[in-house]
């Protein structure tokens, strides 16, 4: 076995950042910019009135009259200079006028006619809005990053409509084994329906990948087979169960005869320790256990590292941050344990069910106490590290 942070280094070896493409601004939400995007236009494009009140030009004190010769307002701007002793009725945004040099705010005038006179509350500011002060032509986004919604509308401020992403990772997910069926199927007797495929496959979508749901491989080589040519074309191929060392666990063997090139087998953790690595032609190729929370743990520990490398993000494993523990917990054994917990505020409760085929805990979990190898017992109030789910 090897330790979880070697199986990591192992995994980042496998899978490289992805090509980029062009996407539409309105889809760009959520994807990844795969590369550094200049403005095509300064922002904003002229000085502009912060506040509703009146562009002057020069010294402005109290009681001061001003005759009043337009107006600005946003998409209007008035077409003419603006001297000494004049004024320009403005509103936010709109642009200055040519020659003006502050905003007096409509609080501190009264007006009477084409007149204002400046009011005993005078501030000093100027409630102008410079040229470029937001960013100027040629200013970069730089890239990489994940593209929310400040990224769509600085894009859009920057008169961009169309954005340079990384390609969505295409993740050929097979759940395997005789004893399941989809849901909302009939199951026999001996079976259970098929969970982990379709919980990873909403994790990775979750985080940027293109899953693929293939059929449910059989326990035998035909259909293993059979389904391995089926996610060829995959960036990454996931096979969930069948990866152990039992009469019925043929993932290995299937995958060996479609020619993979194994990286490692078994990982000191729990849950999780049935895990495999390697490649079968272009795709990298994940191996994760077959129960429920196993599967789901690896895809936190493994799969998303994974993912943000394939999309350009780095290699970094999953985040981990400390947090008080709210109980007393025995000594670890040898390999590191993820234990599903939740998390209050900075406290942190483990779950007293560990057994890895229950997903009812794994629901009202929202982090995973990471236990390192050989760790001694825990007392409460000291502090461990977490993963947030």
């Amino acid at each position: 076995m090897i330790s979880v942070a070697e199986a990591l280094d192992a995994i980042f070896a496998l899978v490289a950042p992805l090509p980029a493409e062009d996407v539409p601004l309105g889809q760009a939400h959520g994807r990844v910019l795969a590369r550094d995007v200049a403005a095509r236009r300064t922002q904003p494009p002229f000085s502009a009135s912060a506040m509703d009140g009146y562009a002057v030009k020069g010294p402005a004190q109290t009681g001061a009259r001003f005759t009043v010769i337009g107006e600005s307002a946003a998409g209007h701007r008035f077409d003419g200079p603006v001297g000494p002793g004049q004024a320009v009725r403005i509103f936010t945004g709109a642009p200055l006028p040519d020659g003006a040099d502050r905003v007096i705010i409509q609080e501190d005038v009264n007006r009477d006619g084409d007149t204002i006179i400046l009011g005993d509350t005078l501030d000093t500011a100027t409630h102008v809005r410079p040229a470029g002060g937001d960013f100027t032509a040629g200013a970069l986004l730089t890239a990489p990053r994940l593209i929310g919604p400040n990224e769509v509308a600085l894009l859009a401020a920057m008169n961009v409509a169309t954005v340079p992403v990384t390609r969505r990772p295409v993740v050929a997910i097979i759940a395997t084994g005789d004893e399941l069926v989809q849901p909302g199927e009939d199951p026999g007797p001996d079976q259970i329906i098929a969970s982990n495929s379709h919980g990873l496959a909403a994790l990775l979508a979750q985080h940027g990948a293109a899953p693929r749901l293939l059929p449910i491989a059989r326990d035998n080589h035909e259909s293993l087979s059979l389904v391995f040519r089926l996610a060829a074309d995959a960036d990454l191929i996931v096979t969930i169960g069948g990866a152990s060392v039992g009469d019925h666990d043929l993932v290995s063997a299937a995958a060996d005869r479609q020619g993979m090139d194994r990286a490692f087998y078994k990982v000191a953790m729990r849950p999780g320790k049935p895990l495999m690595a390697g490649r079968i032609g272009e795709a990298a190729m994940i191996g994760l256990p077959g129960n429920p929370v196993s599967a789901m743990v690896c895809g936190h520990v493994f799969l998303l590292p994974m993912l943000r490398r394939m999309l350009g993000l780095g290699d970094a494993p999953a985040p981990r941050r400390t947090a008080t523990l709210a109980g007393p917990l025995a000594a670890n054994g040898p390999r590191e344990h993820y234990m599903r917990a939740i998390l209050d505020g900075d406290q942190v409760t483990v779950c007293g069910r560990q057994d890895s085929s229950l997903l009812s805990v794994l629901v009202e979990a929202n982090a995973l106490v990471v236990r390192p190898v050989d760790d001694g017992p825990r007392q409460s109030g000291e502090q461990v590290s977490i993963i947030t789910l």
